[in-house]
């Protein structure tokens, strides 16, 4: 059994979904999205963004943006170490759901923490993306569009295998780090980082 519609369904209103992508990795930004879906237009496949391949996210990805509400919202690197990866996790949540051409009245977040400071009441759900297709729509767009961004700085930056492990702290990542140093893309809050540059 995949989402369904039903969080939705049960409070009413205008429900934004909310989701993130990004807070694991050790290089580049944080990742949040916030979807508003037409109940009577909802993408069909939609599920939890890493049950899907890389073609069947980007198909459903543009089939969303076709019919619904979209904003993304970012942290930049220099505010998570600023700030700490929850809080700049919060941050780009708070900005997806700024960014939303209609004021939702209430938003399902995806994990187990709200954000403070949001313009409407919000629910956390725990393993959202496989229980909301709101959660699953904004699940899918921020993970293709940081992965985007990733492929493009991976050209910019290659060595580091950015293009597959998207600033995940693999075996080619690590070894990139070593061979030719940090990037101003990487998190220098971030242990692996900070212990290599206190090296």
């Amino acid at each position: 059994m995949g989402p369904d519609y039903q969080l939705e369904q049960d409070l009413g209103g205008i429900v934004a979904g909310v989701d993130e992508v990004g807070r694991g990795p050790w290089a580049g930004p944080v990742t949040a999205c916030a979807v508003i879906l037409d109940a009577a237009h909802i993408p069909e496949g939609l599920n939890d963004s890493k049950k899907l391949t890389e073609a069947r996210r980007d198909a459903l990805a543009l089939a969303v943006l076709e019919v619904a509400d979209v904003s993304l919202g970012w942290a930049s690197v220099e505010e998570i170490d600023a700030l700490n990866i929850r809080q700049a996790t919060f941050l780009a949540m708070t900005r997806a759901i700024a960014g939303l051409k209609a004021t939702p009245t209430h938003a399902l977040i995806d994990g187990n923490a709200i954000p403070p400071g949001l313009p409407c009441p919000a629910t956390c759900v725990v393993k959202g993306d496989g229980r909301s297709v709101s959660i699953a729509a904004a699940s899918i767009v921020a993970k293709v569009r940081r992965d985007t961004l990733m492929k493009e700085l991976a050209v910019m930056h290659p060595g580091y295998g950015w293009d597959t492990n998207m600033g995940y702290g693999t075996a080619k990542h690590t070894a990139g780090l070593h061979h030719l140093g940090v990037t101003p893309h990487h998190r220098r809050s971030f242990a692996p980082i900070r212990k290599i540059l206190c090296e």
